[in-house]
């Protein structure tokens, strides 16, 4: 079981907003790096956030990006790629997305395009 299990993914959101738009990004592009990872569109996102839907469900419901495992790298001093709970795995890749964009990472590379 992980720690995410039973953490509502509306608890966690407004930080990911917060971090990147203290370094001058913004809401949209933290729902873009969401979509693209999850594959929910707006709509489906502000339900999740009204929902309190947990980790757990909200990535039990999502179209995970086939791209998805190109995320790789260390997020908060833990190799994503050795990761053996695929939920916590996730719940790291969403955080490496949210860094990137705050890092200034341009999009085009944030979302693993070719």
């Amino acid at each position: 079981m992980s720690r995410f299990d039973e953490m509502p993914f509306a608890r966690v959101y407004p930080l990911y907003v917060a971090k990147v738009e203290r370094k001058g990004r913004t809401r949209a592009e933290v729902d873009e790096v969401v979509a693209w990872l999850t594959g929910y569109d707006q709509q489906q996102l502000a339900r999740h956030l009204a929902d309190g839907t947990t980790f757990r469900d909200f990535f039990a419901g999502a179209d995970l990006n086939p791209r998805a495992s190109l995320v790789t790298g260390v997020i908060c001093g833990v190799r994503i790629e050795t990761l053996d709970d695929e939920l916590t795995a996730n719940v790291r890749r969403l955080d490496k997305l949210v860094d990137e964009v705050a890092r200034g990472r341009p999009m085009a590379k944030v979302l693993r395009e070719a």
